[in-house]
């Protein structure tokens, strides 16, 4: 049996403005409607794996726990990290949750990555599985297609056979290389993508913790068992956890490591880690055009056009090698070859304090979402949409009052002492200071405007009495 611990964190700066911090790839729809992590999460559903360990943020907690759900994975162990800490101390504070089951094989992978041939990869497994029950730890390489100077290298001596793959012995961990570097790392043919995929047995990896990176057994030791359940989650305890040194399991690890071994694969692998990937792996037309949402392209050729906008045509003409993204807050227009360098724009837009740079005007909670449609100096209007079953918490607010008029579906709304059904077409009326609640008692979602109107707006003018997500001001 596999024990699959998928990595659900992430900055979401790498595919801006689709991904932003309040909302990363992950859990984005790129094509279809399937996001990446529900991709990921559908990888490993078979015989041979366990329920899946998810490593995740307090933010995200409840957006890994519906996607998950939504898809079938209705038991997953989701451990909470109170700060990100990079991969290394995430993958140790996972295998010490597995501490007693010694024999035990981890599968690791991130969240946000794409494999085309799910068959091909499956084969590797078996091959990593073998080798991972030798006391070997076991890393993945992708073979390239590609000189790319975006992904990190694994150099490896032996003669490289993708249809009957082995473990092979590492050479050298290669950081992202230059153009020329990475032109002589293709024609070689011993050089690998490292897809940050690894597989050990839970004794081996937490003995490689021990004698490779000490420093960071024990403050996760701690946080691991000082830990505390939360509704449906574990929370890591946090002092302790933030007290671990933020290092990435290549460089704590891996690299020192004499049992390391590299599974090479080739199954259509990408990290989806730049607009540049997310065009090469799009459905391109005869000109190299690749097309989502409302676009239109007129003499254009290596181009990647995509509209988030309902009702807004995102119109290209003469373009070559350009990516435009558009957004309802946010325009991306960029050189497919700087794709890479995406977050240098989040970079200057959170030094000039732009709400785009981390947050999108839709704002999700476990209850749904809500989304701003205007804003003045003493007003904002939202739409709200609660999920079937859902509740908004137990509240009041000191500096707004609000009118809620359902447009969709019904609410039980509750003002003070009273409860009251709200249909479509009505409205109720909550004055500041009230204590309210609105909850969605059907089995479609429930879709209102809100009119807030009041001295401050801000979405910490909150008081909470009571809550079924157990969660501070404003989360």
């Amino acid at each position: 049996m596999i024990y699959p611990v998928i990595l659900c964190g992430g900055s979401g700066t790498r595919l801006w403005p689709l991904s932003r911090k309040s909302y990363p790839k992950q859990f984005t729809n790129l094509s279809g409607d399937t996001s990446l992590f529900q991709l990921t999460l559908k990888r490993i559903q078979g015989a041979e794996f366990e329920d899946p360990i998810l490593m995740t943020n307090s933010d995200y907690r409840f957006t890994v726990q519906e996607q998950a759900v939504n898809i079938g994975v209705t038991e997953p162990t989701i451990i909470i990290e109170p700060e990100s800490r990079n991969t290394a101390p995430a993958i140790l504070s996972a295998a010490l949750k597995l501490e007693k089951q010694p024999d035990a094989i981890m599968l690791v992978m991130p969240s946000d990555h794409i494999i085309k041939n799910e068959e091909a990869f499956r084969t590797t497994l078996e091959t990593a599985c073998s080798a991972a029950e030798a006391g070997k730890l076991v890393t993945f390489g992708v073979k390239p297609t590609r000189a790319e100077t975006g992904y990190g290298y694994l150099e490896v001596a032996d003669e490289i056979i993708y249809e009957h793959a082995s473990a092979l012995p590492l050479s050298a961990f290669i950081e992202k290389p230059n153009a020329l570097a990475a032109e002589e790392y293709l024609r070689s043919g011993r050089y690998l993508w490292n897809a940050g995929i690894f597989m050990f047995k839970v004794a081996d990896i937490l003995e490689a913790f021990e004698v490779l990176a000490p420093k960071l057994t024990v403050p996760c030791r701690r946080a691991v068992s000082f830990g505390t359940k939360d509704l449906g989650f574990f929370r890591l305890e946090e002092e302790a956890y933030k007290s671990a040194e933020d290092v990435s399991i290549d460089y704590a690890v891996m690299e020192l490591c004499e049992t390391l071994s590299v599974v090479p694969i080739d199954c259509g692998w990408s990290d989806m880690g730049s607009w540049g990937s997310v065009w090469e792996e799009g459905d391109a037309d005869e000109n190299g055009v690749v097309e989502n949402g409302s676009t239109t392209a007129i003499d254009c050729k290596n181009t990647l056009l995509r509209s988030e906008i309902d009702g807004v045509e995102l119109v290209g003409m003469g373009l070559k090698n350009i990516v435009a993204i558009a957004m309802g807050d946010a325009v991306l227009v960029a050189d497919i070859s700087q794709s890479e360098n995406v977050k240098l724009a989040v970079q200057k837009l959170k030094a000039k304090k732009a709400k785009q740079a981390e947050s999108f005007p839709r704002d999700h909670r476990p209850w749904g979402y809500f989304e701003t449609l205007s804003l003045g100096e003493r007003f904002q209007v939202k739409r709200i949409v609660v999920h079937p079953d859902a509740a908004l918490s137990l509240q009041s607010h000191v500096h707004r009052s609000e009118h809620w008029i359902v447009v969709q579906g019904s609410a039980y709304v509750t003002v003070n002492e009273d409860v009251k059904l709200v249909s479509e077409n009505e409205s109720i009326y909550i004055p500041l200071g009230a204590i309210h609640r609105m909850q969605n008692p059907g089995k479609v979602p429930l879709h209102l405007i809100e009119v807030q109107t009041g001295a401050y707006l801000g979405e910490d003018d909150i008081v909470r009495y009571e809550d079924i997500y157990a969660r501070d001001k404003a989360a």
